[in-house]
């Protein structure tokens, strides 16, 4: 679908403003990888071929009895023994020398006879966020082979961590931002639009709101329904939509008797058209203004509550978690390096998209 000639000035006045514009390229690029976390760090494998027969492991369940093994539960990829019946075709001698197998099923034939090859494609990063890394030495580890940021605590790959971490992020935040800012600028024009009682019992009800301590809800509504994704999400929202209410509600207060507005409504326009079609958009500066506030205010809030204990359950991988960790093992100092870059290079990219984003919107540089 073509953009409307408006929004093609306003893209143009983006791709101008060269530090929004490759940020948003570096952006795109970092959190598009995530999407991807699990074809990157896993500790599983992506491909396998198993005597002719094709395996996804990172999207099926199999038990290792469907490589040759003994056991119905899930096969463990990164044991020798598994890894040895893959590469043999389910040879029975692997479960003595597993890895003296592996290295003579690389021609196709062991004791001069020849076998059903197998193999299977890893990942670039050969750990999930929450795999124990068989390191020898006492956690966490320092970058080496094999764990390029080294380990945490417990031991898992703190590359893996942020990959996944920074996936978890973003999606928090962009869910969050986009539920907080349809109520909040739905609840801000209803205030601004029509004012009077409607104006004052909405005050009144954002201003008892707004004194609600939030960190207490947390806790109490975690120890009741216990830690989940979604449950943070929505107390998110719950108490983050008042932040643009107050911004939309001055736009709307001032546009309400200019012309245009008095003239739809003279033409018997319905007041939902003119709030959201003619009477939004020229709110669109100011609202998008606050953007990188809330994103940013978000980002940090995530951070803030892991960092405390009281956001997401501790096996998941979150970068407030990690900052914990780096405060905790201080001699660890690849822990803080790893969060500290992580946050500023997330925090900074979302902010100079955003600002460019305001700057694309604002009506005296887009008809400049």
């Amino acid at each position: 679908m073509a953009l409307s000639p408006l929004n093609q000035r306003r893209w143009r006045n983006f791709r101008r403003n060269g530090r929004a514009f490759w940020s948003l390229i570096i952006f795109c690029i970092l959190f598009g990888a995530s999407l991807f976390a699990e074809f990157i760090a896993n500790d599983k494998p992506i491909l396998v071929q198993y005597r002719g027969e094709y395996f996804v492991p990172i999207f099926k369940f199999y038990p290792e009895t469907a490589f040759g093994g003994d056991f119905k539960t899930e096969a463990i990829y990164r044991d020798p023994e598994v890894q040895c019946l893959i590469a043999t075709g389910g040879l029975e001698e692997c479960f003595d020398e597993p890895e003296a197998f592996i290295a003579d099923a690389q021609d196709g034939k062991i004791g001069g006879e020849e076998i059903e090859k197998g193999w299977a494609i890893w990942p670039i990063i050969p750990y999930s966020y929450d795999t124990s890394v068989d390191r020898p030495g006492a956690a966490p580890l320092p970058p080496g082979e094999g764990n390029l940021l080294g380990t945490d605590d417990t031991k898992r790959d703190v590359l893996a961590r942020v990959i996944y971490g920074f996936r978890l992020s973003i999606l928090f935040t962009l869910i969050v931002t986009v539920l907080a800012s349809v109520i909040g600028v739905i609840a801000g024009a209803v205030q601004g639009y029509f004012g009077g009682w409607v104006d004052l019992i909405f005050q009144r009800v954002i201003e008892i709101w707004g004194a609600t301590p939030q960190l207490y809800v947390i806790i109490i509504m975690f120890a009741v329904l216990g830690r989940s994704f979604w449950l943070l999400v929505f107390i998110t929202v719950l108490f983050g939509w008042t932040a643009l209410v107050g911004v939309v509600r001055a736009e709307f207060l001032r546009a309400r008797n200019l012309e245009y507005v008095r003239a739809a409504k003279a033409l018997g326009v319905g007041n939902a058209t003119i709030m959201f079609r003619h009477m939004l958009p020229n709110a669109m500066v100011a609202t998008l203004t606050m953007l990188p506030f809330i994103v940013t205010g978000t980002i940090a809030l995530l951070a803030s509550l892991d960092f405390l204990g009281f956001g997401l359950p501790s096996s998941a991988p979150s970068l407030g978690e990690l900052t914990l960790q780096a405060k905790q093992n201080l001699q660890a100092p690849w822990l803080a390096f790893t969060a500290f870059t992580a946050f500023a290079v997330m925090l900074s990219l979302l902010v100079f998209i955003f600002e460019g984003v305001r700057d694309a919107f604002d009506p005296r540089k887009t008809f400049s």
